[in-house]
């Protein structure tokens, strides 16, 4: 039962920061779209806000792979788990299922409402970049919990 809870907390991870990631790319890149038709010469500044949800699906397969990295799933040593050590790889994934999943979409919404910066004064792009990255630095904050707890989940 400890690698079924592992798995589940590792694939929770990915599976969440992913699904939540493509959302968040996909509002802004239908955002993008409106602006493009009018002014295709504003591409590399929208794709750019584009990419910054994308950056927590990322962070939630950095999680998945640690964690199996752990476990030993990579070096073909798979260590049979305890309950209580499979719930603590679980509960160790908990920050970034939820803070990548959420924060990704958040960021999302932010980027695409940074179009219409695009769109009105292109000159002024850069401050819709860091309203975006303001979401991201809480992406960057459930990795590191994440991180830090599956350096010791197992004994």
């Amino acid at each position: 039962m400890g690698l079924v809870l592992a798995f589940l907390g590792a694939s929770l991870a990915a599976a969440l920061c992913c699904v939540a990631s493509a959302k968040g790319t996909g509002m802004t890149g239908e955002a993008a779209t409106g602006l493009l038709r009018e002014d295709p010469s504003q591409f590399s500044k929208t794709l750019i806000l584009q990419v910054l949800p994308g950056t927590q699906g990322l962070y939630g397969l950095v999680i998945w792979f640690f964690a199996l990295l752990q476990i030993g799933v990579f070096a073909g040593n798979i260590i049979p788990l305890t309950l209580v050590q499979g719930l603590r790889v679980f509960v160790a994934c908990i920050p970034m299922m939820l803070g990548g999943w959420l924060s990704a979409i958040y960021q999302g919404r932010v980027a695409a409402a940074s179009i219409s910066i695009i769109a009105k004064k292109p000159a002024d792009w850069s401050k819709g970049i860091i309203l975006c990255i303001t979401v991201e630095f809480y992406a960057i904050l459930s990795l590191l919990a994440s991180f830090i707890m599956l350096l010791n989940a197992i004994d």
